[in-house]
């Protein structure tokens, strides 16, 4: 055999890593020109796009030299490295020359599969089989193309075709290929036989495997399994094997990998955290598997919590600089682990919005391989956001070349839309690839709806836009009935009694200005036209109120009281209004400390203009309203990052239809609570009459008038949001009544609009009076213990299950001797809060005063309840200013 056959072999035998060092040193000691193209593919399977790049042009630069077999091996690599129309010209003119080849025929065959001819790639795959039929590969490309068509009978005789001649060459095949095809063929059986809805048979079949099969093999077939279940939209499945295999093995690391992507994919990521965290946990070395985890855990902090992905990016890029020295480890792995790295650690500091320093990470990456798309999509979505467009262009340009489908996606959120059907038509096979993701990636329809309306084929869009929304919300956890009540507690929590009650509360500063409405609605536009102005800093899509109700509730949760947010706005006293309000101030004076005012554009802060009131009364509020019919078509377009979270509703028309009825209704309670107070402004006015509805806006704010502020496209600063290209334009008309194109398709709409609301009825308790709790600890710290019982029992008058007021009364009334009640008063306390160390620590102290040692043993030995995700762990980040009543989570000593 000669030594270019035994190189193809390896390529049939998918040993790439093997025909990549073989290859290169056959070139190196023979320059025989017909292994170039086999090199070329190896570095593209490899995934080095770099490496192949310039491989081949060492290739093209002797193509004249290149025999008929060497020119279909550069048509793979040319099909790797998406250049279609250069492997067509070089397989159709081989099999021009030769009709029978068979190489020939299987790589044409790929390429017509993924180019959606899948009766033609069948016809071809089997010609190819009937010629070589010891190729396994085409027997498998086969069985999947059988089994994409529809046929799972047929795939199951390529399979078995396949699993014959595995047997027949498994002394000839080197063991490292056997390994590799006997997973892929298993992972196939198990494919085909979901697509049989035969789900109980694979699971005996897997459960059979667990006795035969080695810990590493039977969990990568698992885990297969359960990629499989998740590709068909069956996640709760996957997700039930993937606890059940984890029960056999706990400690194996592929397992609780793949369970942690399961929950990311479903929107948990904190789960996802927790059992990543837990595998590297279990790693015990400091490898390049330590180093892939770290980066996992990076992305999945990424969204939840800068600082933690921070952390993680710098442990990966640690352990990088470490692996450096390491010499069992390959270097290509090194240096794709070293990028990676610097890759997340540029991602955290794009999210942190440090953008010089994000960029220079991103450029230090493409400058070591200039093809690496992650790197390519960050600067690229960066550039974007701080309004660079064409460079951004440029870098999804490049995406384009390496991954076709994350390129278009790309271009066309930058309504950069490609010309062509046929282009739009693979796309759509490529969104329609089953993946962990499920049996379509909705974000690739959506984006395709978007390009559909461009061609103004409207059906087609709405089509897409259905599909993709229909199979989002199977993962999405929205209640708009949750949503509805928690709307209503809003309206009775925030009543004329609180304000009037509450007159000494929050800051009299001018400083925060909030655009609200709902999303799409136009509010990034205005934010825009606003921080135009010399004296406004528009501070984009803020935080610093859910923070500070997530503050509220952390806080409620610490202190056992049972209440949460907005029921415990009425125990907000004057001091600690004052200094919930003075953190707010500080931390928007952070992002422009010069700026006479600060503009939050959260959409969704119409939630919260009650609160907002509450703590800072003289803040401006712009409510941005819009056709809601072009509100709702707008959102059910967009795919969203906060899709688990706040956005959930967008991916039903009939949810954002609830959503803008609730909307509406906040919006009128909130103009009859503060009339005069919050400027409305009609999205279509500033389309109409841009220098007028600014001239409104200036005067409600109440800064001189600045003409600059029409050049609201041309100002430089960064935006975040899904309106992030529309606002680089000049106003344009187009936007308006879009609604019109998709008339047909908005009954679910009207119906969720004018559905008539209702709510669970509330049962909301009041406080007569703030700081009960806070008054009764200072005044205990004093020694006035009549006082502190007076304050501590009127609490518990109205919220009897107070855990620290009952803990609290209890310390009152041990120190005034009555320990019987104090102990009692004490436990209920303590085992309403058992996470709490010092109520802990108090209540022994107290049994052993009163001799009941046995007691206090029991509590000594009884572990602790695991703080992770309780109030205590919640509590850990605590703002400076809830820390004045810390005290009483704490503990006071007895």
């Amino acid at each position: 055999m000669s030594y270019l056959n035994i190189l193809r072999q390896l390529v049939d035998q998918q040993q790439f890593a093997a025909l990549q060092s073989t290859a290169q040193n056959h070139w190196l000691e023979t320059a025989d020109v017909q292994a170039l193209p086999l090199l070329v593919l190896a570095w593209a399977q490899l995934g080095q796009r770099h490496e192949a790049m310039h491989w081949l042009a060492e290739a093209e630069a002797r193509l004249v030299q290149l025999d008929l077999d060497a020119r279909v091996d550069l048509a793979a690599a040319y099909c790797l490295l998406q250049r279609p129309l250069d492997a067509t010209t070089l397989l159709e003119g081989a099999l021009e020359a030769q009709p029978d080849h068979p190489l020939a025929l299987a790589r044409l065959a790929w390429f017509r599969m993924h180019s959606g001819q899948a009766e033609v790639a069948r016809c071809l795959y089997l010609r190819s089989a009937e010629l070589a039929p010891q190729r396994l590969p085409v027997w498998s490309a086969l069985a999947r193309l059988c089994l994409e068509a529809g046929d799972p009978d047929a795939a199951q005789q390529a399979l078995d075709a396949a699993i014959e001649r595995l047997n027949v060459l498994h002394g000839e095949f080197p063991e490292p290929a056997v390994v590799q095809f006997t997973a892929q063929l298993r992972g196939l059986q198990l494919e085909i036989w979901l697509a049989q809805d035969d789900q109980a048979r694979a699971e005996q079949w897997l459960n059979e495997r667990r006795a035969t099969l080695t810990e590493a093999d039977w969990s990568s077939l698992l885990g297969g399994y359960a990629a499989l279940l998740a590709g068909h939209d069956r996640h709760a499945a996957a997700e039930e094997a993937l606890r059940e295999a984890h029960k056999h093995y706990p400690e194996n690391i592929g397992l609780l990998s793949q369970w942690a992507e399961l929950a990311q994919v479903q929107g948990r990521p904190r789960q996802a955290s927790q059992l990543l965290r837990r595998a590297i946990g279990l790693v015990g070395s400091q490898d390049a598997q330590a180093l892939g985890l770290w980066l996992r855990l990076s992305a999945a902090c990424l969204q939840e919590g800068g600082e933690q992905a921070r952390q993680a990016a710098d442990q990966a890029l640690a352990l990088a600089e470490a692996l450096q020295s390491d010499e069992t480890t390959p270097q290509p792995l090194i240096r794709q682990l070293r990028l990676q790295a610097n890759n997340a650690l540029a991602q955290v500091e794009s999210q942190a919005q440090h953008f010089e320093l994000a960029e220079s990470l991103f450029r230090e990456v493409l400058a070591d391989n200039p093809w690496f798309v992650p790197a390519l999509q960050g600067l690229g979505q960066q550039q974007m956001q701080r309004g660079k467009i064409d460079e951004a262009l440029a870098l999804f340009e490049r995406i384009k070349q390496i991954d076709p489908a994350k390129g278009y996606a790309a271009l066309i959120s930058a309504r950069q839309f490609p010309e062509d059907v046929q282009t739009l038509e693979r796309m759509e096979m490529a969104a329609r690839q089953p993946s962990l993701e499920g049996s379509l990636r909705s974000g690739l329809l959506l984006q395709l709806a978007a390009a559909w309306e461009k061609r103004k084929d409207y059906d087609k869009a709405f089509g897409l836009a259905l599909e993709a929304n229909t199979t989002s919300k199977k993962l999405l956890a929205y209640s708009a009935k949750a949503h509805r009540d928690h709307c209503a507690r809003i309206r009775h929590a925030f009543n004329q009694a609180l304000y009037e009650q509450r007159p000494q509360r929050g800051l009299d500063s001018t400083l925060a200005v909030y655009v609200v409405g709902m999303p799409r609605s136009g509010t990034t536009l205005v934010e825009q036209i606003l921080a135009g102005h010399s004296q406004i800093f528009g501070a984009g899509e803020l935080g610093v109120i859910p923070s500070r109700i997530q503050g509220l509730n952390r806080w409620e949760r610490h202190t056992g009281s049972g209440r949460h947010y907005p029921d415990c706005v009425d125990d907000l006293s004057a001091s600690v209004s004052a200094g919930i309000a003075q953190g707010i101030l500080d931390e928007l004076r952070e992002y422009a400390p010069d700026a006479k005012h600060v503009v939050d554009k959260l959409p969704h802060n119409f939630e919260n203009i009650g609160l907002i009131k509450f703590l800072l009364p003289k803040a401006k509020i712009i409510s941005v309203r819009r056709d809601p019919r072009d509100i709702a078509l707008s959102n059910y377009f967009t795919d969203y990052q906060a899709k688990h979270g706040g956005m959930g509703f967008a991916y039903d028309l009939t949810s954002i239809g609830e959503q803008l009825a609730d909307h509406n209704l906040l919006m009128r309670h909130w103009h009859q609570l503060f009339p005069g107070e919050i400027l409305e402004v009609n999205y279509e006015d500033v389309i109409e009459d841009l220098e007028g509805t600014a001239r409104r806006m200036l005067d409600y704010i109440g800064v001189a008038w600045e003409p600059q502020v029409l050049a609201f496209n041309e100002l430089e600063r960064p935006i975040k949001t899904a309106s992030v290209w529309q606002v680089r334009q000049p106003v344009y008309q187009t936007s308006k009544a879009k609604w019109r194109n998709y008339q047909a398709h908005l009954g679910p709409l009207i119906q969720g609009t004018n559905g008539k609301i209702e709510w669970e009825p509330i049962e909301m308790l009041g406080l007569p009076e703030p700081g009960l709790l806070n008054e009764g600890v200072e005044l205990y710290k004093q020694g006035e213990l009549d006082q502190a019982e007076l304050r501590l029992k009127k609490l518990l008058q109205h919220v009897p299950e107070h855990a620290a007021a009952n803990f609290m009364l209890g310390l009152v009334y041990m120190d005034k001797g009555h320990r019987a009640d104090a102990i009692a008063l004490m436990e209920k306390g303590q085992q309403k809060c058992p996470w709490n160390p010092n109520w802990r620590k108090d209540l022994i102290q107290a049994y052993e005063m009163v001799g009941a040692v046995d007691q206090a043993d029991a509590l000594q030995r009884k572990p602790r309840a695991e703080i992770a995700g309780s109030a205590a762990a919640d509590g850990a980040d605590w703002p400076a200013e809830f820390t004045e009543t810390q005290a009483v989570a704490e503990g006071i000593s007895t």
